[in-house]
């Protein structure tokens, strides 16, 4: 896993600030569950039910469900795949931590890969998630939107992590 740090204090373009941030926050939800045993990867310790494993998978479907599949329209054969038919985040038994690891940087990569091609004011197309026009968010929208789930579920990781073996930090 790469050693990335939060993006420099002087760095003023938006762009590569959400990018950077992006990639530093992928980088922090991988420390939060390279480690773990399968047992503690697959077990929830929050009354919520979720699992590591879980967490993981879907900010993996997120992104490509934001940026993929919604922002440039592309075919995703699943994309709700991280979710069961009520909604709840699933895991099938041959996935594994090394796989999804894999797959978040694979994501990471394609996200940086559209947003070269593109500035923050410009729509999604339509086709892919979006039907109308009307729906369609900007670039930035998107990339500020999976930033604050990153975020957001980096700090439930920091939470999960510190109830199961004590470690705390990024």
């Amino acid at each position: 896993m790469t050693d990335v740090h939060e993006p420099p204090r002087d760095l003023a373009d938006p762009k590569t600030l959400l990018l950077d941030y992006l990639d530093y926050y992928r980088v922090v939800v991988g420390r939060k569950v390279v480690g773990l045993a399968p047992a503690e990867l697959g077990r929830s310790h929050l009354p919520s039910g979720w699992t590591p494993l879980e967490l993981l998978k879907h900010l993996v479907y997120m992104e490509e469900r934001w940026v993929r599949w919604g922002f440039a329209a592309e075919p995703v054969p699943h994309p709700w795949g991280d979710q069961d038919d009520d909604g709840r985040w699933q895991v099938r038994p041959e996935e594994t931590v090394d796989a999804l690891l894999a797959a978040m940087d694979l994501a990471g990569a394609r996200t940086r890969e559209i947003a070269s091609r593109a500035a923050l004011d410009d729509p999604a197309a339509v086709g892919g998630r979006f039907t109308t026009a009307a729906e369609c968010p900007t670039l930035g929208w998107i990339l500020f939107h999976i930033l604050q789930e990153y975020a957001r579920h980096a700090g439930h990781l920091d939470v999960a992590r510190e109830l199961i073996d004590g470690s705390v930090g990024e």
